[in-house]
């Protein structure tokens, strides 16, 4: 664990016996905190595409791209902070930062729903013709977009690492990563359905305007318990060994690797002290990064590397495959939510004689069923596998039950698109409801795979790279909005199944062709995996040998 930054004297006056910060009594402030902003943060992406296409007269394909832009970044940006906290700031003061930054972002959105001038003229009934914004309120707008997202961007994963910080034994960060996955997705089911309902059947100014007290809730909690943290230490830039392992290698490649433990240097001052300073046999070029010869000196850390970080430098390269595979299974997970959104327009919401459907709370029903499934999947599924089994599952083993139930969700989701159609000629609009089975399917393979892929970068990435690490899969999942929304636009101009009236479109056969990719895609995860050799974790709370093969 990353050392404390603040003396024992004052972990002390906290209330910690022998100076010891972290801890469970930490939990509550986490928490807390990340159920504040993730009510904020769901609360306004959620109705992203409702909000752009009614209150600013946006395009229904058009505003699905914003959407997905802002999803992008909203997943990207965890990468960035990462990246800060790991090489210079710690996570703690990245997260206040972050929260802060969120903060102003959803105040002027609140101010852009509260001001008429800040907003185009809204359509009159039956009209086609609308007023298009201004470059003056797309600015504003983009600019309250990119503080929320920038925010929100900063604090989702990096409290994943944070919390799992303030915690000795393993066993102790994985109950806090199932509780962490839980008041994140108890948050978005507020936020997507509470908010959302609010700024639908009330105001726009009040849904934003509950987001930014959440928010500011949030930001207060978890800054009065910064008393009580642990606070991890900046390492420096550990991308920088990882360039030197590369230079390094680079610079030796002519030399003959050795077979002998003592060759190699080990990155301690006595060489003779170092066991297990012997680099593995895969990627055996990068060795010569860690192999002595007679132009190196200790000093010349472009020339010569430790073992350590060599292994380090592999264990990167290693994840990269199936990194790539997770990749395409979120790409049409992310074009399948937006379209889902687009359906529920166009059917019948109404539940009742007085309740209906928002079209962008539609997506609550993935998190409520994540949830469930997770609960179910840590006390009994997971349980009664270890007993059949008498082994753990293991963070890839999950991913891939996950990827089966996207494919499976994306199929009956072009069955129900078909359906739907049909209802469209004999102008009968579907009801929402058929919407739902596909949607809570998807929740069940991201029960699986979302915790799965947390648990298997947090364990196989290098201790210098856990705040990194927890974000790849947010990294992921934006880098597949940014994809999703260039597949769109290709299948725009390439075919006539997206057009701005989905009536007159085939988005069924959309979901056909990403079924077809995702049954491809998981061919490969499956070869990647069974290749794949686990350098930290077998399974569940189960510590294994470096290079144990699945």
């Amino acid at each position: 664990m990353a050392g404390s930054v603040l003396s024992d004297t004052e972990a002390q006056r906290s209330g910690y016996p022998n100076g010891k910060r972290g801890g469970w009594i930490t939990f509550p402030f986490m928490i807390v905190t990340l159920l504040g902003l993730s009510i904020t943060s769901f609360g306004w992406v959620m109705n992203l595409i409702v909000f752009l296409i009614e209150e600013f007269n946006i395009k229904n394909i058009a505003a699905a791209q914003i959407s997905n832009v802002a999803n992008g970044c909203l997943s990207i940006l965890p990468l960035v902070a990462a990246i800060l906290a790991d090489s210079f700031f710690g996570n703690i003061p990245v997260i206040s930062a972050s929260a802060f930054i969120s903060l102003i972002g959803i105040l002027l959105l609140t101010l852009i729903s509260s001001l008429d001038y800040l907003r185009p003229r809204q359509c009159e009934t039956g009209s086609i013709l609308c007023q298009s914004p201004s470059k003056l309120q797309l600015g504003i707008l983009y600019a309250a977009l990119a503080l929320v997202t920038t925010g929100a961007g900063g604090t989702r994963f990096t409290l994943a690492s944070a919390g799992a910080n303030q915690y000795e034994k393993p066993k102790d960060q994985g109950s806090f990563f199932n509780l962490y996955f839980l008041s994140l997705y108890a948050g978005a089911i507020t936020g997507a359905t509470a908010i959302v309902y609010t700024q639908d059947n009330a105001s726009w100014k009040l849904g934003f305007g509950l987001c930014a007290v959440a928010n500011l809730v949030s930001f207060i909690v978890f800054v009065y318990g910064k008393k009580l943290y642990r606070h991890d230490k900046p390492m420096g830039s550990p991308f920088t060994s990882l360039i030197r392992v590369a230079v390094a290698a680079t610079v030796k490649r002519k030399a003959v690797v050795s077979s002998k433990q003592e060759d190699y240097h080990s990155g301690l001052e006595i060489e003779t002290e170092i066991s297990d300073a012997m680099p593995s046999k895969s990627f055996r070029f990068l060795n010569r990064a860690a192999l002595k010869t007679k132009d190196d000196s200790v000093n010349s850390t472009w020339r010569l590397c430790s073992v350590q970080e060599v292994e380090d430098f592999k264990a990167i390269l290693r994840v990269l495959p199936l990194w790539l595979s997770i990749i395409f299974v979120s790409t049409p997970m992310v074009m399948q939510t937006s379209l889902m959104v687009l359906q529920a327009l166009l059917t019948d919401r109404g539940l009742g004689l007085h309740f209906k459907v928002p079209a962008g709370s539609l997506q609550v029903i993935i998190l409520i069923s994540a949830s469930i499934f997770i609960i179910m999947n840590n006390w009994f599924v997971y349980p009664l596998c270890h007993k059949l089994t008498h082994k753990p599952l293991t963070p890839l083993q999950k991913v891939g039950i996950g990827h089966v139930f996207t494919i499976l969700s994306m199929s009956i989701s072009a069955a129900v698109e078909a359906k739907r159609l049909k209802t469209v000629e004999n102008e009968h609009p579907m009801s929402v409801l058929w919407l739902f089975p596909p949607l809570v399917i998807m929740g069940i393979g991201e029960a699986f795979q979302f915790p799965g892929n947390i648990q298997f970068f947090y364990g196989e990435f290098p201790e210098s790279l856990k705040n990194t690490a927890t974000s790849l899969t947010s990294l992921v999942i934006g880098i597949s909005f940014y994809m999703s929304t260039a597949l769109i636009d290709l299948m725009q101009k390439t075919t006539k199944w997206l057009p701005d009236d989905i009536n007159h479109g085939r988005v069924d056969n959309v979901y056909w062709l990403l079924v077809i990719v995702g049954i491809l895609n998981f061919v490969y995860f499956l070869v990647c995996s069974w290749f794949y050799k686990y350098r930290n974790i077998q399974g569940d709370n189960e510590q294994v040998p470096k290079d144990v093969s699945t």
